[in-house]
């Protein structure tokens, strides 16, 4: 059935305008931003081939514009604009630079980066650059890694400290499998940063590993003298 010949009060667009966007389901919200369906199919039932392709929302997430067009429908406009929401959406829980947050705590640094990276499928390493009084300067994607493994070069951590006049430096990466357990390679690449650091005089004051709705620090969990 076509949205338009749905009644007023289950069409999305409507639907939204009268209850609200959080009382609409995921076909719903998703229909609304695919905005026309394919020949004989409407937007929401395009909309439901998707989740049905993904599993889930977060699984929806990390499609390709490839892996979006595979659904009939979707264009390379329609998926672009599903991305450009995906992303809007994440960036709502990464804080703003400018609002000079002060990291005090293990708990400070895996709040900046839990919502954002425990949902990601594949492995990312990040920094948070600080200055003299742990407020944060900068933050960046150093290196994106496999499922299994995440390979870090202290220079590159550190020439990027260094372009931003960093005083000390915390570094998180996620584990897909939602395990924070804390590998070998990452304990070993802990001690690695933190020598380079002490050379450097940029000090290594933690590193977090965010798993599923969880964190694991490094200082808190005896992995790293501090």
């Amino acid at each position: 059935m076509m949205i338009k010949q749905l009644p007023d009060n289950d069409k999305p667009r409507e639907k939204l305008i009268a209850k609200g966007a959080i009382n609409l389901a995921d076909s719903e919200l998703l229909a609304i931003l695919i905005n026309t369906g394919r020949k004989g199919h409407s937007s929401l039932e395009v909309a439901q081939d998707l989740i049905k392709l993904a599993h889930s929302l977060r699984e929806l997430k990390s499609f390709s514009l490839n892996d979006l067009t595979k659904v009939k429908g979707i264009g390379l406009n329609k998926a672009v604009i599903l991305k450009a929401a995906f992303e809007l959406g994440e960036r709502m829980h990464v804080p703003d630079i400018e609002e000079k947050i002060k990291i005090s705590s293990p708990q400070d640094a895996a709040d900046y980066f839990l919502a954002r990276m425990m949902h990601l499928t594949h492995e990312q390493f990040e920094v948070l650059f600080l200055n003299s009084k742990n407020i944060v300067i900068r933050h960046e994607v150093i290196f994106v890694g496999t499922l299994n493994s995440s390979i870090v070069h202290p220079r590159e951590v550190f020439k990027a400290a260094i372009k931003w006049s960093s005083n000390a430096i915390i570094v998180v990466h996620n584990h897909p499998s939602g395990d924070v357990t804390p590998s070998k390679e990452d304990i070993a690449t802990t001690k690695r940063l933190q020598e380079c650091g002490r050379v450097l005089g940029i000090e290594l004051l933690d590193h977090i590993i965010i798993g599923d709705a969880k964190y694991l620090s490094m200082v808190e969990g005896g992995y790293l003298e501090n």
